[in-house]
Parts: C-alpha cells; structure tokens; sequence
C-alpha cells in the first residue's frame, strides 16, 4: 500500500485499479457485482484478471464514494 497504508493498486498491463481503504464504505457493490474479481476474504482481495477491462471499468463506476479507481 502507498500513501500511508491507504491505497493499493492491482495491474493487469491495461488497466490499474486503485482502491483507497480510507474511502471504502464497505457497500459491497465491488462484491455483488463482479465475485469473481473481488473477495474481501482473498489474499490479494482483488483479482484483476477475472474480468476484462470493461468489466472492470463498468463496476468501478458504480463505486458510491470513489474509493475504487482506475488508470
């Protein structure tokens, strides 16, 4: 993690999601809708190559307060 333990990121070589515990919510959006990308019980979580890019562009919008990004 960067920016004093806040953030993390996960590549893919085409897209990078960035997600910033200090905004997590914990809504579960990430959960319901991609499963298989994201499982808080996981080690990492967040498992990029289970969705395309779109996919993942698509659900990160959905996020209620900004704590998933992407670049």
């Amino acid at each position: 993690m960067s920016e004093n333990n806040k953030t993390k990121e996960y590549s893919n070589g085409e897209i990078t999601i960035i997600w910033d515990a200090s905004k997590c919510i914990h809504s579960g959006n990430c959960v319901r809708s991609l499963p298989k990308v994201y499982d808080p019980k996981a080690k990492p979580w967040i498992k990029i190559e289970n969705a395309s890019t779109e996919e993942l562009k698509k659900q990160i919008a959905t996020c209620p307060h900004g704590a998933l990004s992407w670049k």
